[in-house]
């Protein structure tokens, strides 16, 4: 399972990256992908929607079930990776590259608070 060093995951399988502008992109992980099977489906939150963490904010859909994507951190969604309403399979060829949304942090982004690699390898066991 590929689980990259430089990221930070939730337990509820969504990775998390700070990009040079602050922001965060958000996506699912290799392992949610490869439970989930051949997406066919990706609903995304509307840009400016105030999430809290925790809030279950997007949909992804295989062809053997839905699952949520929840916020990992509160905020503001500032963009979102539209290419995968016409394309959701992308999330299953490249789960960290295929993010779903990006989001403005509502304070200071403690990632600390997430799981690192180690961590997230551990909580699948």
């Amino acid at each position: 399972m590929n689980v990259p060093d430089t990221l930070r995951y939730t337990g509820t399988h969504e990775w998390v990256r700070r990009e040079p502008d602050g922001t965060l992109s958000v996506g699912i992980t290799d392992h949610a992908q490869d439970v989930l099977g051949e997406l066919v489906f990706v609903e995304l939150p509307a840009v400016g929607k105030k999430l809290l963490g925790g809030d279950a904010c997007a949909v992804v859909e295989s062809v053997k079930a839905a699952a949520d994507v929840y916020a990992p951190l509160a905020g503001e969604v500032v963009a979102v990776n539209s290419a995968l309403k016409d394309a959701p399979g992308q999330v299953n060829k490249d789960p960290y590259g295929a993010w779903l949304f990006r989001l403005k942090p509502a304070g200071e982004a403690d990632l600390s608070r997430l799981l690192d690699a180690a961590a997230y390898n551990n909580s699948l066991t």
